[in-house]
């Protein structure tokens, strides 16, 4: 296949492109470089690889089309505090209109195939304290819930008509390292501040979320980029497992029996952004195209911890990452 990537120098999108490449795929990366290039600058001598330094939200996307014949599209403003901080209206231009103009060109450019990444952020609280599914009602509790929901509606109904199928993994949370790790997610971030604070400040650790690995996530992208198109198109898939299933308080738990020597430190405090409550399940990925998680919570706190301890991922609270927001919610 030719797949183009919009983000593919981030979290997801850099791993992505390395197991793309090494499965014979010719891959085609689109990103503004806002984090810069290291973690493709491997990738760029490869006969298979191309980049292209482009801001989706206004670049011409017709050239980065030329014969692709699938397109995930990653690029885009992830988590609450990231799109508070701009504001609705850049908000919904980057997540939302920039969406529109990534598939209007593929369906232009007669693409067959365009993932869009979203996230289980749009079911907010579970009504009922059951799993939720992919029919379940969604309870947006932030922004950026709001601006994914806007996009994955504004495909769907696309999708009805148009040439190009629309396929929406809504992922669960995410850990783990990556050619660029972020440390804003809760996983990640809780065996930092183990590692460096020998504290861990939690809130709300009642609270139920679910997690994957960000290796089965990109397992899990292949998968839905290989399937049938009839058995994907115009389909939402939860990306993660019922095992995955954890209270806040279980992930502090599990980073201090990876790390010695760590306090927690438990504070009432109630946000007015991303209240997720909730446990998701993934039975119809898995029943549609075969998707299994492979690594635990577990392996990946000790994955993370082994990284930032051998000196592999430099200084994580530089200015690489300044943009991140070091407070778990």
């Amino acid at each position: 296949m030719k797949v183009l990537i919009t983000g593919g120098a981030g979290y997801i999108g850099s791993l992505l492109t390395g197991v793309l490449l090494n499965a014979g795929h010719h891959v085609t990366v689109v990103d503004c470089l806002l984090f810069g290039g290291d973690s493709i600058l491997p990738y760029f001598a490869h006969p298979r690889f191309a980049f292209e330094k482009l801001d989706v939200c206004t670049g011409d996307l017709a050239g980065s089309m030329n014969g692709a014949d699938a397109v995930v599209h990653l690029a885009a403003l992830v988590g609450f505090p990231a799109c508070q901080q701009v504001g609705e209206a850049a908000a919904m231009r980057f997540n939302v209109e920039a969406t529109r103009r990534v598939f209007e060109a593929a369906e232009a450019g007669r693409v067959q195939r365009f993932l869009l990444a979203s996230t289980y952020s749009n079911y907010g609280r579970a009504a009922d304290d059951q799993p939720v599914t992919e029919d379940s009602p969604l309870y947006p509790q932030s922004l950026y819930a709001r601006t994914k929901i806007a996009a994955e509606e504004y495909l769907l109904e696309r999708g009805r008509t148009a040439r190009c199928a629309p396929v929406i993994p809504r992922f669960t949370t995410l850990f783990g390292v990556s050619p660029r790790t972020r440390f804003d997610l809760l996983v990640n971030q809780f065996v930092l501040e183990a590692l460096t604070d020998r504290r861990l400040v939690l809130y709300e650790g009642n609270y139920r979320r679910s997690f994957v690995h960000v290796r089965d996530v990109v397992e899990a992208l292949c998968l839905l980029l290989q399937a049938p198109i009839p058995a994907v198109r115009n389909q939402v898939f939860n990306v993660g497992s019922e095992e995955g299933n954890y209270s806040k308080a279980e992930i502090a738990g599990l980073v201090c029996k990876a790390v010695a020597d760590v306090a927690i430190e438990q504070r009432n405090l109630s946000f007015g952004g991303d209240m997720r409550d909730v446990t998701v399940s993934c039975r119809k990925i898995q029943a549609r195209v075969g998707f299994r998680v492979r690594i635990s919570v577990e392996e990946g706190i000790r994955e993370v911890r082994d990284a930032l301890q051998s000196g592999l991922i430099h200084e994580p609270r530089s200015a690489r990452y300044r943009n991140h927001t070091f407070i778990v919610q």
